[in-house]
């Protein structure tokens, strides 16, 4: 086994493979192969060297790009990566801003992968045009800078209410749904859950093992929607504790949300 090799992590499900490939500073990007055809998709390209390491790596070859936003940590390294044959997919909403698209896809339309479904989701907030992508038959989801573990983006664009609204669909997946997304921001952001959720037996277990995770060298994606929804501070807007830990008892979900939201930009 190469070095390079022996660095990446795998996740199985269903007839996906699916590796997380660290790019930059704290970005992944994923490489996920699908046995029964043998497409490999690439999920965001932050850089293109990373993403070539690994697929030499692998011994895989790249077939199709699924882009979630427009932001360069998840585009930059589309054009080097882009070999012909190569497809680029991403939203039609954002394709001014996009790298040259070969698809376009429509938030809230199915495609199709091979044999695999994909759903495009809209998940305004981060930025207007952000698109998540849902994968019901192996149940994955690739949520960009929509959803982190025990996290969500910056409203750099959007909206609360747009991101509430985003957040709020996908804690409509099933909660074994498997979440791989676009930044290892999780020490932080167990950090900050802790001062708006600090009875949580839950999230106190779930740090300890982020802890643990990390320390060991390890990565904390992928999560899953279940874990989330006990655990991360703004999914958890929805909880009476919550909404009392911050002063806002029986305020509405998407009001807790923004303060939440607000106090973590502060912090």
């Amino acid at each position: 086994m190469s070095n390079a090799l022996s660095t990446l992590e795998t996740t199985e499900a269903g007839t996906l493979k699916i590796v997380s490939v660290p790019c930059l500073n704290d970005n992944f990007a994923y490489l996920v192969r699908d046995e029964a055809s043998g497409n490999v998709a690439l999920i965001d390209a932050p850089e293109a060297g990373a993403v070539e390491g690994a697929l030499h790596a692998l011994g895989w070859t790249l077939t199709h790009i699924f882009i979630t936003h427009h932001h360069g940590d998840h585009v930059d390294g589309v054009p080097a990566l882009r070999a012909p044959g190569v497809e680029v997919i991403g939203s039609a909403q954002d394709m001014g801003r996009l790298p040259p698209l070969s698809q376009t896809v429509t938030p809230g339309e199915s495609v199709h992968w091979g044999e695999i479904e994909i759903r495009v989701i809209d998940t305004p907030g981060h930025t207007v045009g952000h698109v998540v992508y849902y994968m019901p038959g192996p149940g994955v989801l690739f949520s960009g800078d929509t959803l982190f573990a025990m996290g969500c983006g910056r409203l750099f664009e959007g909206t609360a209410q747009q991101m509430w609204g985003g957040l709020s669909a996908l804690m409509d997946l099933p909660d074994e749904t498997l979440v791989f997304f676009g930044h290892e921001y999780t020490a932080t952001n167990a950090d900050f859950a802790l001062t708006v959720d600090g009875d949580n037996a839950l999230l106190h277990e779930r740090v300890n093992a982020v802890i643990d995770t990390l320390e060991n060298g390890g990565r904390t994606t992928p999560t899953t929607i279940g874990l989330e929804k006990a655990t991360n501070p703004f999914l958890r807007a929805v909880s009476p504790d919550v909404a009392r830990s911050i002063g806002l008892a029986d305020a509405d979900p998407e009001i807790v949300f923004a303060e939440v939201r607000r106090r973590k930009d502060a912090a």
